[in-house]
């Protein structure tokens, strides 16, 4: 058993090529702003199939400037889901925008398209689906009511880098204006903080570049005077959004083993599925038939109404044996800023009811067959 051992919920796998990447780039000329920035960025645009990416310094970024390259304003108004990292929502507010949520398909805890249909109003401007958990959202249903009601829609993969929505890539953007990723370590990979946007729009893609680098071009397309080759200016009100080389060099080693690492992440959701099935304690999320899910994230769902053991103190008990796991999310219209908006506690029950039963078993390729083996026990083994 795990015994002294502590298991988190997520941990990045780094290799010695890896390491090797970023040692290579620290020797050379360029620490940021060189030449792995654009190397990292036709890669992601390789792997996803889309025509064009950006790299940024965080997943948070990468929203934000998202709906700053919309022209989101005050006025208008974005749809996201409750259960998600409070960024997705939090990026309507930072470009001066308002948002409202759409409850969640309770098999799935992605956002429910019927639910998102209920929420559209005459100041709706953009849907920000999340594919939580790395399994994409229904992204031709939503597609649709976009082009529906005019609207613009903004893929938050920053769950699902490596996952599949029927015959594309999540991240190609064929059912949307743009997808952004997070390379958090918990991430399925990593480039330690870091993020990026993808899409197939060149108007949309070469603001983003002058967003990220403090609005200021040296294109000399763009500028209005051109005092010599030094001379920049500033068009847009950016900011400091970039990534480094070092990131990039590590990101692009990453990406060469993306594949394996979602394979085995779906191999360890496969053992607890087997394992918690036909018990009524347990649960886990439908993957529907649609997703071939790199998973990012494999939420334990708990009957509280047959346990004894409440959810906080299970997660002490559980702490005592090893296990150091987390929940995602706590829903993000019960936080205190967005009550001052006007949320209040109920207006989203699926998604509280899933907050309330919810819990994140560990996930990460480094995890060994034994020890999801004792995880499994342990959890067994506590929850009576």
């Amino acid at each position: 058993m795990l015994s002294n051992k502590k298991i988190p919920y997520g941990k990045q796998s780094i290799s010695w090529w890896d390491i090797w990447e970023v040692v290579k780039t620290l020797r050379s000329n360029n620490l940021t702003q060189g030449p792995k920035i654009k190397e990292f960025e036709d890669a992601l645009c390789a792997y996803t199939g889309a025509k064009y990416a950006v790299a940024l310094s965080n997943g948070t970024a990468a929203l934000h400037l998202a709906t700053l390259a919309l022209d989101i304003k005050e006025g208008d108004e974005g749809i996201t889901t409750p259960i998600t990292f409070i960024a997705s929502a939090n990026s309507m507010l930072y470009a001066g925008g308002s948002i409202t949520f759409a409850d969640i398909e309770k098999s799935t805890a992605n956002i429910d398209p019927k639910e998102i249909k209920k929420k559209i109003g005459p100041r709706t401007k953009v849907l920000i689906p999340v594919h939580f958990a790395g399994q994409s959202c229904d992204m031709e249903a939503i597609a649709q009511i976009a082009k529906e009601h005019n609207l613009f829609v903004i893929e938050d993969a920053a769950h699902a880098i490596g996952s599949h929505y029927k015959d594309t890539m999540v991240g190609s953007c064929r059912y949307s204006d743009m997808t952004i990723f997070s390379f958090h370590p918990v991430k399925t990979m990593t480039t330690g903080e870091g993020g990026a946007i993808t899409t197939n729009n060149k108007e949309l893609y070469e603001k983003l570049l002058t967003l990220r680098t403090i609005g200021v071009t040296r294109d000399p397309a763009r500028l209005t005077q051109n005092d010599g080759p030094w001379f920049y200016q500033m068009h847009d009100l950016g900011f400091n959004y970039r990534m480094t080389d070092m990131q990039a060099a590590l990101g692009i080693s990453q990406l060469r083993r993306l594949d394996s690492f979602a394979q085995r992440r779906r191999e360890i959701v496969e053992s607890y599925r087997a394992a918690f099935a036909n018990d009524e304690r347990f649960a886990l999320l439908e993957e529907k038939d649609f997703s071939y899910a790199a998973f990012h994230l494999c939420p334990l769902l708990i009957n509280f109404n047959v346990v004894k053991t409440s959810k906080p103190e299970l997660f002490e008990k559980l702490k005592t044996r090893g296990l150091y796991l987390q929940v995602h999310y706590i829903p993000v219209h019960t936080q205190p800023y967005y009550k001052k908006l006007g949320f209040n506690d109920g207006d989203y029950p699926v998604a509280e009811q899933y907050y309330r039963s919810t819990l994140s078993l560990p996930l990460y390729p480094l995890l060994k067959d034994r020890e999801v083996k004792d995880i499994i026990q342990i959890i067994k083994d506590v929850v009576r």
